[in-house]
């Protein structure tokens, strides 16, 4: 006899059947059905968050930690609205999520019904792909078709949106034992003529970068893209999205380009005549004003959508591939012409490179009035905590400020809101990791803006036994603008004051979530309230540092100009106007 299940049911069965491990959700009239079978099933574990905005952010930091696809579950209209920034933030950063929504019933559909949005037409734009079910019987083909399109070539979001009466009629249980979609090839492979020119460009250069992107980490391309470093001792620059993909402890690793990246690295792009861009998309973060950045290089550039080849800056040779699969190619081939006798000839470009790197390291300077220095927190967070323990960061001088002074050794340990920028994605981020990553210390660096945002999540924490660390770079403002203010704006600090260091008072807010808290606000504090936080583990911690209100993120070059005018420091001048 065929096995009659409500539409509820096979979601369920689906996720189950999908290899869903976690769902991160809010239960609503319309998602409602889908409650009731959840609660039966024994594979899935389903952690009720404060806010749907906080379930997305959750499973993208889920499945940027595990490589798995993350899950997420909300409601018809605002439960489904409260989802578009996290799969906005999860398509900028090329995250696999699958989210889940209820649909008012299908006869309802466009008569403005009770909590009715289009969510299949708001997220177009911001998804790789999206559906609509109205029939039961296709709610198993569209969930494996979510895993297999969020998962596969270049990663993202998929929605899948599912009317309340499909939830709530019978149909019959079935599992699709293929896949195939018209039009969708994410398994590419480069041509043996791109290869083969690709490492001739590389052979013939005499100032190549490796320009290294997220794409590296989504293709689990780490270890072959350490074996071209040692094989062809290039320098290598990692994005914000990229931080250790090459162990920062690395001899050719430059550290971050980019608009807040090191001397070393911005110089290196700029001074370059061949960038190796691998897994890279050329952002504005990173190249500046774009008719100038590199201006005399010549760009091989891999990448597993070819929508992004040529889309910012043309490609001499174009690698349209799987990067892991891509790199190993690349690797053999140049062994092979080293064995012929080729070799590249780098010793002056090294020496001009140690020359950036030793006269103009990483630095700060400690406040004048002997108030905490935000740079020396987080350094010194880094070095405590170590290389195992995962960072996540909303955006922010916080944000930068993670990526300049922690040293990253490990690919998936740098969680970021890297694309679309957005505050309030540590808190909720930090939680999905800790639950793919229960056994690595998981730290929130958030600022006392970002952490006002989304700091509900602490209730989600404390109840199911998360506990994330939250170190709060609390400057009493919303920095980053403040900066901007003080740089741009004549220093009118027009509403950046949060008066955080008054209210609210973060200590006693963590203790009302269940959470510990600890306050720090002095360099002499620092270590011992880490190494406390560190050693509580059965509930979340916050530490809210209490730092100097006019600490800057530098070294920074200005939205809109060139990496050449990229300075060190708010009063000198441009580095290259500094060069001997």
């Amino acid at each position: 006899m065929t096995e009659k299940l409500t539409g509820a049911q096979v979601l369920i069965r689906s996720l189950e059947q999908a290899q869903a491990e976690v769902v991160f959700g809010i239960p609503g009239g319309a998602i409602l059905p889908a409650y009731d079978p959840l609660m039966d099933s024994s594979k899935l574990r389903h952690i009720l968050v404060r806010h749907e905005q906080a379930a997305g952010h959750a499973a993208s930091g889920y499945a940027w930690a595990s490589g798995r696809v993350g899950v997420c579950m909300a409601t018809s209209g605002p439960g489904a609205t409260n989802l578009v920034t996290p799969l906005a933030d999860a398509h900028m950063d090329s995250i696999p999520v699958v989210a889940i929504t209820g649909q008012v019933p299908s006869p309802a559909i466009g008569t403005d019904a009770f909590q009715e949005a289009d969510i299949r037409g708001i997220t177009f734009p911001i998804t790789k792909h999206n559906y609509l079910v109205t029939d039961p019987h296709e709610i198993p083909r569209a969930v494996a078709e979510a895993f297999y399109i969020a998962s596969t070539g270049r990663p993202g979001p998929v929605l899948v949106d599912i009317s309340k009466d499909a939830l709530q009629a019978e149909t019959t249980w079935w599992w699709p034992t293929e896949i195939k979609l018209r039009g969708y090839r994410p398994h590419r492979s480069a041509s043996d003529q791109a290869v083969a020119d690709a490492v001739e460009l590389i052979l013939s250069a005499k100032k190549p970068v490796l320009y290294v992107g997220g794409g590296i980490i989504k293709a689990s391309a780490t270890n072959e893209l350490l074996e071209m470093a040692n094989l062809t001792g290039i320098p290598v620059v990692t994005t914000l999205m990229a931080r250790g993909a090459v162990p920062d402890s690395h001899p050719s690793h430059l550290g971050m380009p980019g608009m807040h990246g090191t001397v070393a690295a911005v110089g290196a792009l700029q001074q370059s005549d061949l960038l190796i861009a691998l897994g890279a998309r050329f952002d504005d973060r990173v190249t500046g004003k774009l008719s100038t950045f590199a201006p005399n290089a010549k760009v091989i550039h891999l990448d597993i959508d070819p929508a992004e080849i040529g889309k910012n800056r043309a490609a001499d040779v174009a690698l349209v591939g799987d990067a892991k699969q891509t790199i190993s190619r690349l690797n053999a081939e140049f062994s092979k012409q080293l064995k012929n006798g080729r070799t590249i000839d780098q010793a002056a470009w090294w020496q001009s490179l140690n020359r950036l790197r030793d006269t103009y390291p990483l630095g700060y300077d400690d406040p004048h009035d002997g108030s905490l220095s935000p740079q020396y927190v987080i350094q010194r967070l880094g070095e405590l905590a170590g290389p195992d323990a995962i960072y996540t960061a909303g955006v922010g001088q916080h944000q930068m400020w993670a990526a300049q002074f922690i040293k990253y050794e490990r690919p998936n340990t740098w969680l970021n809101s890297g694309g679309l920028g957005t505050m309030g994605y540590a808190v909720p981020a930090a939680m999905g990791a800790k639950v793919a990553k229960p056994n690595n210390p998981v730290w929130a660096i958030d600022g006392d803006g970002c952490f006002q945002m989304t700091n509900q999540e602490l209730a989600t924490c404390t109840i199911n036994e998360i506990p994330i660390k939250v170190a709060v770079i609390n400057n009493n403002s919303l920095g980053m603008v403040r900066q901007w203010q003080t740089l741009f704006y004549n220093e009118r600090y027009s509403q950046t004051d949060l008066h955080s260091h008054s209210f609210p008072d973060f200590v006693k807010l963590a203790e009302a979530y269940g959470a510990y808290g600890l306050r720090c606000d002095s360099a002499e504090q620092v270590d011992g309230t880490i190494e406390k936080a560190m050693a509580m583990d059965d509930a979340p911690v916050v530490i809210d540092f209490m730092v100097h209100q006019d600490a800057m993120v530098w070294p920074m070059v200005a939205a809109g100009t060139s990496n050449s005018d990229i300075k060190v420091a708010r009063d000198m001048a441009p580095v290259w106007d500094r060069e001997d």
